[in-house]
C-alpha cells in the first residue's frame, strides 16, 4: 500500500523538477547578452597621445613597471605587425604607446 505512494511522489517530484529545470533553461535563453568586459579600446586616437590613451593602447594600468611595459607592447604588437598583416598607423601608434609609457617621448607624435 505505501509502495503505490511513495512511487507516485517520486513521480511527481520528479515532473515538478523537470519543469523548473525546463522554465529555468527559457528563462536562461531569454537573457539580454551583456558583455562581461569590454575586450577593445573603443574611439578614435587623440591627436597628442596621453598616457591614459597609451595605457589603454597596451591594455595596462597607468601606473605600471617597464617589464610590463615591454610585455603588452610584445604581444599587441605580434597581433598588429605590418609584416603579419597589420595596419602601418596602429604599429606606429603602438610603439608611439610604448615610448609614453616608458617616458622616451619626445612629443613628436606618430609619423602618420
Amino acid at each position: 500500500m505505501a509502495t503505490p505512494m511513495i512511487a507516485g511522489a517520486a513521480i511527481a517530484a520528479a515532473a515538478y523538477a523537470g519543469r523548473y529545470g525546463i522554465l529555468a533553461w527559457q528563462a536562461f535563453k531569454a537573457r539580454p547578452r551583456v558583455p562581461r568586459m569590454r575586450r577593445f579600446y573603443e574611439g578614435g586616437f587623440q591627436a597628442a597621445m596621453t598616457r591614459r590613451e597609451a595605457a589603454l593602447i597596451l591594455g595596462v594600468r597607468e601606473s605600471v613597471v617597464a617589464e610590463k611595459v615591454k610585455e603588452a607592447h610584445r604581444r599587441v604588437m605580434v597581433a598588429n605587425h605590418p609584416d603579419a598583416g597589420g595596419s602601418h598607423y596602429l604599429a606606429s601608434k603602438i610603439n608611439e604607446a610604448k615610448e609614453m609609457m616608458l617616458g622616451k617621448s619626445n612629443n613628436s607624435g606618430s609619423a602618420f
